[in-house]
């Protein structure tokens, strides 16, 4: 649908906005997939644009697709062949005449060549310019420009000399435990703890692999250990000529493998004197490299000392931003596009009000009882309660692939205060029905009951501590309710076509003795026809 062609007209929120100064932005391809590339058609469409997705084989048939205004095929369901094919999607913004490009998170929305590309094909970027992300993904030179401007960063070391004798005494200058990081990427991977200098060059060789072979970049640096840290990020926005803005911070120390599982805003640790302090580091780290549009500034942060220090700016929309959302009151991706449009619409930091409190779950495909190995199949059945926010590219009848990530949906739950978001997504999370794939559902509940969770006193650690011991089960009410999920799903199914109007307990219950959940949950069970 096309906007209207008045200079002014009235945007989804209310506020009037002036299309007669902005850039002629109308049609804006999705760069991406599941949840996010579902979140951004959401706000394409509110504005009255036009949304264009890209898809895999794997995702012809998605929500995304079926949800956007247009849809381009852009190959096979390999990563290389479709969402990192960086020719094939200039093709397809050629081919649907988008005005702007929207890379979501992922794939390559960290990437400089994309974001160049795009531009010189005289497209819009909705995203920091390839300088800022070049300069900000390599996190050696990340670190300098940070030093330069006064942003407080981890001690540690550029660049590690070829002698080992030469490394070994750069980290006892830093002191142990360090660590070994990849100068690109991120996710952990390249990621290594070194508690001592026995240990020291052969965790350096396994970062360097782990580092090429994620990366194309073997470059690692040290960094001092922050002991029993917090990870807390700082949501920014600029206009990309030096003013810039913060919409406070997230707590993102809920971490498996340094993967977040658990974020919130705003953090339980932070005093308002240190939420100043560390809202200015992250306007700093912004302005020096003239930050434009969304982006986050992680920080590590010590309880004890109550000092932070730089860790990286990641150079895009994050995952956990829906949490940012709900107490600001903000649409992120709205204000992406008007700063992407006409940099003057940056909102005024005296706008940004913190209200309130929001938690947020990362509902995976995955199997906690086999190390959270991905588990990829069809999701027969998947509801969440309609009372919280629920941002998913998944639904009844999808597939989830093992060719992307496994996220099925975030759950964020609100409320005035903390505790109170904790509990209404607590209850929200026994209110999902989730039948296909393993997930860490019940991991995830086992999570927010913890005491320590509870009392906001936890860092990094927490899942190292809190969750080594712990082992799926299914209570009785578990059990009632998947019996009721498979009656249903039965009907629907099989049972309707067969004319089956009912089903008797007894051979449901049956059915479930014989093992009938598990095997449900592998895609294998089979009801008998005369159930």
């Amino acid at each position: 649908m096309e906007p209207p062609e008045s200079k002014e007209t009235l945007d989804f929120t209310g506020i009037f906005v002036h299309l007669g100064s902005m850039k002629a932005i109308r049609r804006i391809l999705i760069a991406n997939r599941g949840e996010i590339a579902v979140r951004i058609i959401q706000t394409i469409r509110n504005m009255g644009l036009t949304s264009i997705i890209v898809y895999s084989d794997a995702d012809r048939n998605s929500p995304a697709v079926r949800l956007a205004d247009e849809a381009i095929y852009l190959g096979a369901s390999e990563p290389s062949q479709s969402y990192l094919n960086i020719p094939a999607i200039i093709e397809a913004c050629k081919r649907s005449g988008a005005d702007a490009v929207h890379p979501g998170y992922g794939f390559l929305s960290e990437n400089e060549s994309f974001a160049r590309a795009i531009e010189e094909n005289g497209i819009t970027f909705i995203g920091p310019s390839p300088e800022t992300i070049a300069s900000m993904g390599n996190k050696v030179e990340a670190r300098r420009i940070m030093e330069a401007h006064g942003v407080p960063v981890v001690p540690g070391n550029n660049e590690l000399p070829e002698s080992d004798d030469a490394v070994k005494a750069i980290a006892r200058d830093i002191g142990y435990p360090l660590l070994v990081k990849a100068r690109a990427g991120g996710g952990g991977r390249g990621m290594r703890l070194i508690q001592s200098e026995k240990e020291l060059l052969e965790g350096i060789d396994s970062a360097r692999r782990e580092a090429g072979s994620a990366f194309a970049d073997d470059g690692v640096f040290l960094e001092k250990f922050v002991e029993t840290p917090r990870h807390i990020e700082i949501q920014i926005f600029g206009d990309g000529q030096g003013n810039c803005i913060h919409l406070f911070e997230r707590e993102c120390s809920i971490q498996r493998r340094h993967q977040k599982i658990i974020e919130e805003s705003p953090s339980p640790a932070l005093t308002e004197a240190d939420r100043a302090s560390i809202t200015e580091a992250a306007l700093k780290a912004a302005r020096a490299v003239d930050y434009r549009g969304a982006g986050t500034v992680e920080f590590v942060y010590s309880d004890t000392t109550r000092s932070f220090y730089f860790l990286e700016m990641n150079t895009r929309l994050q995952v956990e931003h829906p949490v940012t959302e709900i107490v600001t009151g903000r649409d992120l991706v709205r204000d992406q596009i008007l700063v992407a449009m006409d940099p003057s619409h940056l909102p005024d930091q005296s706008e940004i009000q913190l209200r309130g409190h929001a938690v947020e779950v990362r509902l995976y495909a995955e199997d906690p009882a086999a190390g959270f190995i991905p588990s990829a199949g069809r999701v027969h059945r998947f509801q969440c309660p309609q009372d919280i926010r629920v941002d998913s590219g998944v639904e009844s009848g999808s597939e989830v692939s093992l060719f992307y990530d496994p996220m099925i949906a975030k759950i964020i739950g609100q409320g005035s205060r903390r505790m109170e978001a904790i509990v209404n997504l607590r209850q929200a999370l026994d209110e999902v029905v989730l039948f296909g794939p393993k997930s860490n559902l019940e991991y995830l509940k086992a999570i927010l009951d913890r005491p320590a969770f509870q009392s906001g006193d936890f860092s990094t650690a927490f899942v190292e501590k809190e969750m080594a011991d712990w082992q799926p089960s299914v209570d009785g009410n578990t059990l009632d309710r998947a019996r009721a999920a498979l009656a249903v799903l039965y009907y629907e199914g099989a049972g309707k076509r067969n004319g089956v109007s009912s089903i008797e307990t007894g051979n449901m219950d049956q059915a479930w003795k014989s093992d009938g959940f598990q095997l449900w949950q592998t895609g294998k069970w089979k009801p008998s026809t005369n159930v």
